[in-house]
């Protein structure tokens, strides 16, 4: 009886002007672990082995005029091409505070697929034209700026990996948590079972499964109608 090949280990590469920024904290922790193992697989690239000239360069002034500089459409595409064949199944994100929203869902999707290509914008941008030139996908990871697309991309690896087969200790870590059922996690409680005068909810301690759950239940519900109350539906659009 032949064994199945191993499933190919999912893959990122980064475009970035400081590959030394990576793999940072996702060479710690189980992100660490499962790196070594093998289990997935990071590549920062340096956009500046692709710039103009002896100097290397990667950024001009904004047509039109304005402050600050402008990544280049030929430099940019010549390290995506270099990175990323044109039968390379993995999406191209680019890191970019007018991006979509970076929700648990698209986390998800982007985690079961074959890895990702990521971008990281400096400056003041890149050019639009090589946003369509190569179907890069805008991504942001929340309405505020940053020096640059690398820490926002470190999120995005960070969000992916902990999802990834093995990465962590149990299924049910990446599914009893905050986003994943559309709502903001119930609170968490250990021991000591007293502290500070502050006890455990009794329900917690008393054992009965199903009383625990609608606990949870409640207790989910509430505090995302106190702090996301974009995130509650509506009653008709609920799933029973």
């Amino acid at each position: 009886m032949t064994s199945l090949p191993a499933p190919a280990p999912w893959r990122a590469t980064i475009l970035t002007l400081y590959p030394e920024m990576f793999p940072g904290h996702l060479g710690l922790s189980l992100a660490g672990d499962a790196l070594a193992r093998g289990a997935w697989s990071l590549e920062a690239r340096n956009i500046r082995d692709h710039g103009i000239g002896r100097h290397r360069a990667v950024d001009d002034t904004p047509a039109g005029g304005g402050a600050g500089m402008v990544l280049r459409c030929d430099v940019l595409a010549a390290a995506i091409d270099a990175a990323s064949p044109a039968d390379d199944p993995r999406p191209r994100l680019l890191m970019s505070p007018r991006g979509r929203p970076l929700t648990q869902a698209r986390v998800r999707a982007l985690a079961e697929g074959p890895g990702v290509i990521v971008v990281c914008g400096r400056f003041e941008g890149v050019d639009e034209r090589v946003i369509a030139g190569r179907g890069l996908e805008e991504v942001s990871i929340g309405d505020y700026v940053l020096s640059g697309g690398e820490p926002a991309a470190l999120v995005v690896l960070d969000a992916c990996v902990r999802l990834l087969p093995g990465t962590m200790g149990k299924h049910a870590s990446g599914v009893e948590e905050s986003f994943e059922g559309g709502a903001l996690e119930y609170p968490h409680y250990t021991r000591p079972r007293d502290w500070e005068g502050h006890g455990i909810p009794e329900v917690l301690t008393g054992g009965n499964h199903a009383a625990i759950a609608r606990w949870r239940a409640a207790q989910s519900d509430r505090i995302t109608r106190e702090r996301r109350p974009d995130l509650v539906r509506p009653k008709h659009e609920r799933t029973t």
